[in-house]
């Protein structure tokens, strides 16, 4: 089926107002949901051996069209506040504890999961089905589920639950005692290549990290080492020991290939907050290929995909939160990793320019005027906090490339176009007079590459003609 069908038609909502069996201010019916409900409680309690029910051991079976339309409905159903508890009610969710645990339908499962995704954007049916441990550690063991749409909904209804602060706190502590959840997760980001599954996750593992940084460091250590539950294989080869960065790295690679900037947001703030503990930091720049890979990564988004020569300044606004995502990671990886060729300037000149052209796009921002309003001063406000944090990031790597500039390395920015009187005077701009001593040593350099350019600059800023 292309899409979930619509809820039972307007009629029968009539005759259910009238008759007095409609569920809060709905119009639904109370008594067409409990038939619905009986009928899935029968299917799962059934214990006839033939294939065509849900219960057969080895074979995953389709739904019956009719049970299926009818619980799409109630999954379409559950979005209203009424509907969602009244199913709570009437114990529900214990009856998609049996789901979980017999179901050979991938679909009634996903639906299931849905529905109680659905039920949990209300705070407190959020809490009771936060609280009960049986139901978590089923709602869990879907992550390690072969179905795509069942792991979307998992995540989706995973992410709705950490995004109340008392359940999240229930749901941390959970995953904390559940060594699989991380091999799951790292096998769904290594191998999946459904976009729309990888940024669920991906938001699951950023709210995850965000709220807890036991957890994070727990999974940057990779302590857990059980095997991911697979699809039903003969063969005994072992699941390989997953490590986070090398994962969220093909995550990542795949929501790019698609375009997909909400996940590329969210993949690269969870590299962000790796580095905001040592162990992140160690765990980019250790891994086999000394952080290569994420370096050539971040690099080509940052210089060939956002924030282009042919883009308006304004694009800066739009990408300010993910480019001082990879800005940070890029900055860590630079200062910790400066003998490595990779991190060289002989190839990496066009970093220079893709930062002072973030800088010049910056400041063509500031210069746009406000209508003064209250709202357009809060917005103001805020658009100026990311701007001062980009700002920083973006000047803090700067002026350590800077300080490391060959002559040769000027000569070919200069060639290249990276580097010109204007371009560096906006980087000096930002950069004085809190980084001096990185712009002196560049302008030292400059005078041996090309020193009329030197002596312009320095008539610009003085201060640098004076100081040397």
């Amino acid at each position: 089926m292309d899409r979930n069908p619509s809820p039972p038609s307007s009629d029968a909502e009539e005759e259910a107002a009238v008759a007095g069996d409609s569920i809060g201010n709905t119009v639904y019916s109370k008594h067409w949901l409990f038939s619905v409900l009986t009928k899935l409680i029968e299917v799962i309690s059934s214990k006839k051996s033939d294939s065509s029910e849900l219960n057969n051991v080895d074979v995953q079976v389709d739904l019956d069209e009719d049970l299926e339309n009818d619980i799409c409905k109630v999954w379409d159903m559950s979005m209203d506040k009424d509907v969602a508890l009244f199913l709570q009610e009437f114990n529900a969710p214990d009856i998609f504890m049996g789901v979980f645990a017999k179901s050979k339908s991938p679909r009634l499962t996903e639906i299931c999961v849905g529905i109680l995704g659905n039920m949990a954007c209300c705070q407190n049916i959020c809490m009771s089905i936060s609280k009960d441990e049986n139901l978590g550690q089923l709602i869990l063991q879907r992550l390690c589920d072969s179905d795509p749409p069942t792991l979307l909904e998992t995540s989706r209804l995973l992410l709705t639950c950490l995004c109340h602060p008392e359940a999240a706190s229930v749901w941390v502590e959970r995953i904390r005692g559940s060594p699989s959840v991380y091999d799951c997760v790292c096998f769904i980001m290594s191998s999946s290549t459904n976009v729309e599954l990888l940024v669920k996750v991906g938001e699951v593992v950023d709210k995850l990290f965000d709220l807890d940084e036991e957890l994070m460091l727990n999974w940057i250590k990779n302590g857990s080492r059980q095997a991911v539950e697979q699809p039903t294989d003969d063969s005994q080869e072992e699941s390989p020991d997953f490590e986070i960065v090398p994962c969220l790295l093909e995550a990542a690679k795949q929501v790019c290939s698609d375009n997909n900037t909400e996940g590329l947001d969210v993949y690269m703030h969870i590299l962000q907050l790796l580095t905001t503990v040592d162990e992140g930091i160690q765990a980019i720049v250790q891994t086999t290929d000394g952080g290569k890979e994420t370096w050539h990564l971040l690099c080509n988004l940052f210089c060939n995909d956002l924030c282009q020569p042919d883009d308006p300044p304004i694009i800066v606004q739009e990408q300010k939160m993910v480019l001082a995502s990879i800005l940070s990671v890029l900055s860590v990886i630079y200062a910790s990793q400066t003998e490595k060729e990779y991190v060289k300037m002989e190839i990496n000149m066009p970093l220079v320019g893709s930062l002072i052209r973030v800088l010049q796009n910056m400041e063509e921002c500031g210069k746009r005027p406000t209508d003064g309003s209250k709202e357009s001063e809060s917005e103001e406000s805020e658009k100026d906090f990311h701007f001062k944090i980009l700002k920083d990031i973006c000047c803090e790597l700067l002026s350590n490339i800077f300080q490391e500039l060959s002559k040769e390395n000027i000569l070919e920015g200069l060639k290249q176009g990276h580097l010109n009187e204007q371009k560096c005077s906006c980087a000096f701009q930002n950069l004085l007079p809190f980084y001096f001593t990185s712009v002196e040593s560049f302008v030292e350099v400059l005078r041996e590459a090309d020193r009329s350019l030197a002596g312009a600059l320095e008539k610009r800023f003085p201060s640098l003609k004076l100081q040397t």
